[in-house]
């Protein structure tokens, strides 16, 4: 079997994943992936909260280490906030006891988050893009016959790709660009043997 690098983050804590198991936190921290760096301010308005419940929210991210003060922006009080650098890994929630709190709030966030990717499907649906973004942009559905190493191999390499990618300065022009990626087996489908 070939060497599979990932560049995926160990399971965030138990500490980190009750901190961030909060949907406007969740929604903060998609908010800084997705467009960058923003201000409480900037943060509320996008959000629909006041300032200070998102500058309360930053400040618990912050201390699990899931956003970061931007030093480089701002003057006096002007506070801008980033997400940390890195990949953040959820632990496997069946991995839990039913029930407990970790298993509750593993659940809640990949839940909002699956909510904010169908979100940002639909707003990419319903925006005006230009032919140009358009003809770029890619739905599809691949459907496989893999074994469990095979896909492993085949998320690695698409790790790589990202890896790469994320080395590079955005150039001139560039926007915000979001990629989803589900690899699973299908749940009604046995393997050829069976």
């Amino acid at each position: 079997m070939q060497e599979v690098i990932s560049a995926r983050a160990p399971a965030l804590g138990t500490a980190a994943l009750r901190a961030l198991a909060h949907p406007l936190r969740v929604r903060i921290l998609d908010e800084l992936s997705m467009y960058g760096p923003l201000t409480a301010s900037g943060l509320g308005e996008r959000l629909g909260e006041s300032s200070g419940s998102t500058s309360y929210h930053l400040r618990q991210l912050a201390k699990h280490g899931l956003v970061a003060e931007d030093v480089g922006r701002g003057t006096g009080r002007e506070r801008w906030w980033m997400r940390a650098p890195g990949s953040i890994t959820l632990p496997d929630a069946h991995q839990q006891p039913e029930g407990s709190a970790e298993r509750l709030a593993t659940e809640l966030i990949d839940q909002e988050w699956m909510r904010r990717r169908d979100d940002a499907v639909r707003e990419f649906r319903e925006h005006a893009f230009s032919a140009e973004w358009l003809d770029v942009a890619s739905f599809d559905t691949v459907n496989l016959r893999l074994t469990a190493d095979e896909l492993r191999s085949v998320v690695a390499d698409i790790d790589a790709v990202i890896a790469r990618r994320l080395q590079v300065q955005p150039s001139a022009g560039a926007r915000p660009v979001q990629l989803q990626l589900n690899a699973f087996p299908l749940a009604r489908g046995g393997t050829d043997e069976e």
